[in-house]
């Protein structure tokens, strides 16, 4: 696991990583908890906070309350406190912190790595709960309710100051589901949406054959520029099923937020173009600036 540790003692940081390394954990170590605040707001890779209540700076209990804003945004973090103190008030004090457990300095070796074995396990069903409740279960991509929190605290970034939405669905999907059935309707599906599986931005099927992707820092060209390479990926895929050898296209509208526009605002927006790019004939890029659209090549 990655393991911040924060603890004042420049002995004790040195023993309890030595422990923590043996174990085979990547190990980050500081004696200031403000410098460790900033290293954990900067990597998203840690898994398990390891502080001592009183720490340089900042105290251990309000990097535990920093760490539970972070866990939410991000992904699941386990808290340990330790204390040279004996005191019960100690542990109660930490554990209204946000800190999941608490130890007493100097940890003794065997004690730390099972407490640190119980965290393993429940951040592993923890991660499990928070991937099914963001993700679409039969493509892998976010899910609408995921996408929509993404997109709005997009919104709420001032330093992302271009943001383009790209909405599209897979033309006559009816018909393949009418003709080859729902089981292959899935596949075509899962076909689509691997396209993205290399994409940058966010990605996310907010309907049954209706996705949406979000694309920071893309001006609105530069939004059209990357629906018009996935538009052409998608109509040269041919998708093999046991009934049939299927190709497919898609409808995209482009959207890029203005300043004060809101989430819905946008994604009216998006969706206005699509329709566009519906009624020009499927398999175009819709462009919501000027309701304008990229018709496709012949």
């Amino acid at each position: 696991m990655h393991i911040l540790l924060v603890e004042p003692s420049r002995v004790g940081l040195t023993v309890i990583g030595q422990m923590l390394r043996q174990r085979g954990d990547v190990v980050y170590p500081f004696q200031d908890g403000a410098e460790a605040l900033v290293f954990l707001r900067e990597n998203d890779a840690i898994d398990v906070i390891i502080t001592s209540f009183e720490t340089k700076t900042i105290c251990g209990l309000e990097l535990c309350w920093e760490a539970r804003v972070l866990a939410e945004q991000r992904h699941p973090l386990y808290v340990i406190v330790m204390s040279s103190s004996h005191e019960h008030s100690k542990l109660v004090e930490a554990l209204d912190s946000g800190a999941d457990d608490f130890i007493q300095k100097p940890p003794i070796n065997a004690v730390l790595s099972a407490r640190l074995r119980a965290a393993a396990r429940l951040m592993r069903s923890q991660r499990e709960v928070r991937r099914l409740a963001m993700t679409d279960p039969l493509t892998g991509a976010y899910n609408r309710r995921f996408f929509f929190d993404r997109f709005r605290t997009a919104v709420e970034d001032d330093s992302i100051h271009d943001l383009s939405l790209i909405t599209f669905d897979i033309d006559n999907f009816k018909r393949v589901n009418d003709c080859y059935g729902h089981d292959v309707g899935d596949i075509v599906i899962c076909q689509v949406a691997g396209l993205f599986a290399n994409e940058d931005g966010v990605f996310g099927r907010i309907g049954g054959e209706e996705f949406a992707w979000l694309l920071p820092h893309h001006t609105e060209l530069q939004a059209v520029e990357r629906a018009e390479a996935i538009r052409h990926a998608t109509e040269r895929m041919e998708i093999s099923t046991e009934r049939a050898k299927i190709r497919v296209t898609c409808s995209y509208g482009v959207a890029c937020r203005k300043p004060g526009e809101t989430v819905l605002d946008v994604t009216k927006q998006s969706d206005m173009a699509l329709y566009a790019a519906k009624g020009a004939g499927r398999n175009c890029v819709g462009v919501a600036s000027a309701l304008r659209v990229f018709r496709r090549s012949a």
